[in-house]
């Protein structure tokens, strides 16, 4: 079982890469491949468990489609036949239909996920979330600089309790299609909601593997869910 993450030298804003590492301590046989921007995709010859691309600059996320343009009819076939993804940040908008700027020029994005963003570089947002997922809540930081509008047959992820959706007006936050997970909370979220990482797992083929550290998790989950409440 192998989990790529792609070009985490650049990829790699907000400590999302723990991510990653607690799915190594959940899947203690799992093999991490690590595929650098001037490499080529291990998903291009191989099915990995798991391909995962974290938050990047704004100006990385066009190093990272043009990159990823050559790949999309492959990626389009591996989410089509069910594979897992895991995208946090704005790494999601690369997979968008497109990015738009201040002044109104595009950025065209692979068109394989069903939103489109637009920047404001001069107002980062940032915000606690509190929403919901498979009957528990779920909870995340934001920082971003952009926003992001769903397209015709989006599935948001996390219904809105409290907090911005992928707009202030979007009841959602977060995409998901079939076994592709996007969202733009930040940091270590599957650490903070035990029911995603779960729901990731089973995605990857891995259902029913116990948590690690689960009631560590737990204890964590609900100071952290009370601590929301309160401040959210």
């Amino acid at each position: 079982m192998k989990i790529e993450v792609l070009f985490p030298e650049i990829c790699n804003l907000f400590g999302d890469l723990y991510n990653i590492n607690y799915l190594e301590k959940c899947l203690p046989e799992v093999q991490r491949v690590h595929t650098p921007l001037t490499g080529q995709p291990l998903f291009l010859t191989e099915e990995p468990a798991l391909v995962y691309l974290g938050p990047m600059s704004e100006r990385s996320q066009e190093k990272v489609l043009e990159k990823l343009r050559p790949c999309r009819d492959r990626l389009a076939e591996l989410i089509q036949n069910g594979a897992a993804f895991l995208l946090t940040g704005n790494a999601g908008e690369v997979f968008g239909s497109y990015i738009e700027n201040e002044d109104g020029s595009r950025i065209e994005g692979l068109g394989l996920l069903p939103l489109h963003a637009r920047r404001d570089m001069m107002h980062r947002h940032n915000s606690v979330f509190l929403g919901e997922f498979q009957g528990a809540e779920a909870m995340g930081f934001k920082s971003q600089f952009t926003m992001a509008w769903p397209e015709a047959g989006a599935q948001g992820l996390f219904p809105v309790k409290k907090g911005v959706g992928l707009n202030p007006q979007c009841p959602y936050e977060g995409l998901r299609q079939g076994n592709l997970f996007f969202t733009y909370l930040l940091g270590p979220v599957l650490l903070l909601n035990p029911q995603l990482a779960e729901a990731l797992l089973a995605a990857m083929g891995a259902g029913g593997t116990p948590l690690a550290l689960a009631p560590e998790m737990a204890e964590a989950y609900q100071a952290r869910l009370r601590d929301f409440h309160e401040k959210v």
